[in-house]
């Protein structure tokens, strides 16, 4: 089934990725912000699903959530606000959530609102690879979504080949073995396991997240991988001031 994502991956490079947790700074901002940074260059969106214990971010990210929950966000509500969002926005959006939250609402349920919302993808941090292919793999295919998987510098070559082998998105290299946000040089730590990667010549491909704050370290992940992912450096910037959406066009300057 075609998809937004696989579309772009195969058309363009240095893809630049931004997440943000959906009713943050303010419960009403998610559509306005998706088509500000849209409109500010964004090759990709992830939108991110708050929850009061998600595994792998740091404390901005984690703040934004507690935020977001204290603002009423819901899922409910979050299909809600996006449910005209293909009138104005043609990029891939995916769905970033822990599984908690989506298991509440419902595994089903939650992908084919994807579907009918024409959602791309969806990215589950907490969801072991194991899991997905034996008991949510087949819903999200149904509902033409890709599954993004992470791996990390600890991931096996077996558990990595596993995942190259049940997404058909991209593979999403995390730089370290970290949380988001942290303010790390990408050294040669990074680099041995971009290397790595590129020699097991995998089917996906890469985009990198974890780290990236700028321009500068976008542009050394882009060396190694299809694309970069910012989210603790972009949700940080938003909440800069109360004007959000001069927020966003500072920050996005500096990659046009």
């Amino acid at each position: 089934m075609e998809n937004r994502i696989n579309n772009l991956l195969e058309k363009k490079d240095n893809l630049l990725s931004i997440y943000f947790t959906a009713g943050y700074p303010n419960l009403n901002d998610t559509t306005d912000i998706i088509k500000k940074v849209v409109d500010s260059g964004a090759d990709l969106l992830e939108i991110g699903v708050p929850f009061s214990d998600p595994v792998a971010d740091g404390p901005t990210i984690q703040h934004s959530n507690t935020v977001a929950i204290e603002n009423g966000m819901t899922v409910k509500l979050l299909f809600e606000q996006l449910k005209d969002i293909r009138k104005s926005v043609d990029v891939p959006l995916i769905m970033m959530s822990s599984l908690n939250p989506i298991m509440q609402y419902g595994f089903e349920n939650f992908c084919k609102k994807c579907k009918e919302i024409d959602v791309d993808g969806l990215i589950i941090p907490d969801l072991p690879v194991e899991e997905y292919i034996e008991h949510y793999k087949s819903m999200v295919e149904e509902n033409g979504l890709r599954n993004i998987i992470l791996v990390t510098p600890a991931s096996t070559d077996e558990r990595i080949r596993l995942v190259d082998e049940n997404t058909d998105g991209f593979i999403y290299m995390v730089s370290s073995s970290s949380t988001t946000g942290e303010n790390k040089k990408f050294t040669s730590d990074f680099e041995h396991f971009a290397k790595r990667l590129e020699a097991m010549s995998l089917r996906n491909f890469l985009i990198t997240g974890f780290g990236i704050k700028d321009k500068m370290s976008f542009d050394q992940v882009c060396r190694y991988s299809k694309g970069g992912i910012i989210g603790s450096a972009f949700v940080k910037a938003i909440a800069a001031s109360d004007d959000v959406m001069t927020n966003i066009e500072k920050f996005m300057k500096q990659f046009n």
